[in-house]
C-alpha cells in the first residue's frame, strides 16, 4: 500500500491544486490564455495595470512606474500568487527613439509552476528611475547595480546603488544605451570639445603654473596636496 504524500517546494507544501508540469504545445504567437495572475493584478490594481500581452505563452503585464514595488510586493506575499523567486531584472532600449526605455522584471512562482513578465515603460526625456524591489527581493541588489550601471536607471530606494561592472569614475555613459559610442569611448568630436573646454593650466604643478587663476580650477584634493608641498606624481 502506497502513502500519499504532497510535494514540498521551497519548504511548504504545495497547494492542492497547484497545476500538473507540462510541456506547452503548438503555442500560438499571439493571443494566448494569459498567466491567471494578470487578471488578478487587473482586479487588485485597476488602473495601475496598463496593458497585457501574451506572446508565445508568456504573459507581460505592462504596470505604472510609481505602483511596481507595490505590485512586486503583492505577488510575492499574497498566498494566491507566491512569485517568489526573480530570476532577472533588466532593460531595454529600442532604436526608435519615440519608443519609451523598458525595465523588465522576470518573476517565478515555483509553488504554482507561473512565469510572469513585468515591464515599466519609461518616456524619453523624463527622469530615469523606478523604485527599487530590493525590499522584497534582496536577490534584486547586484541586478539592480548592473542595469543602472549599464542603462542609468536609478532604482530609488536601492540602499547602495552603484556601478557593479565599470569603474565608480567612469564618465563615458551606460554602455548598454544605443547613444553609447561602439568604440568604447567618447568621440573624436567629442573628445576634442572637451579637450577645448578644459583649461590647460590646470594640468601643471604649483611651481609651473604661470596664471594665478589656473589654480582654483584644480580639483580641491590637488590643491591642498600642492600648498603641503606634495611634488607632482608622488
Amino acid at each position: 500500500m502506497t502513502t500519499p504524500f504532497t510535494p514540498v517546494v521551497g519548504g511548504s507544501a504545495l497547494p492542492s491544486d497547484a497545476p500538473a508540469a507540462a510541456t506547452q504545445r503548438e503555442v500560438p504567437h499571439r493571443g494566448g490564455p494569459a498567466n491567471p495572475s494578470a487578471e488578478a493584478l487587473r482586479a487588485k490594481f485597476g488602473a495601475a495595470v496598463l496593458r497585457v500581452d501574451v506572446v508565445w505563452g508568456e504573459t507581460t503585464v505592462i504596470v505604472e512606474r510609481t505602483r511596481v514595488q507595490e505590485i512586486v510586493r503583492w505577488l510575492h506575499d499574497d498566498a494566491s500568487q507566491r512569485y517568489d523567486y526573480l530570476s532577472d531584472l533588466t532593460a531595454v532600449e529600442f532604436r526608435d527613439a519615440e519608443h519609451p526605455i523598458e525595465v523588465v522584471w522576470h518573476l517565478r512562482s515555483i509553488a504554482y509552476r507561473r512565469f510572469l513578465r513585468l515591464k515599466v515603460q519609461l518616456q524619453r526625456g523624463q527622469p530615469y528611475e523606478v523604485p527599487s524591489v530590493w525590499p522584497v527581493f534582496k536577490g534584486a541588489d547586484w541586478l539592480e547595480r548592473e542595469c543602472y550601471d549599464m542603462f542609468g536607471i536609478r532604482f530609488a530606494g536601492h540602499p547602495d546603488l552603484r556601478r557593479i561592472l565599470m569603474w565608480e569614475q567612469y564618465k563615458e555613459g551606460f554602455p548598454l544605451r544605443k547613444d553609447f559610442p561602439l568604440r568604447g569611448r567618447f568621440s573624436r568630436a567629442e573628445q576634442l570639445r572637451q579637450a577645448l573646454a578644459a583649461n590647460p593650466e590646470a594640468r601643471y604643478s604649483m611651481e609651473e603654473l604661470s596664471i594665478a587663476d589656473a589654480f582654483e580650477d584644480l580639483p580641491q584634493e590637488m590643491r591642498n596636496r600642492l600648498r603641503s608641498g606634495e611634488k607632482t606624481g608622488e
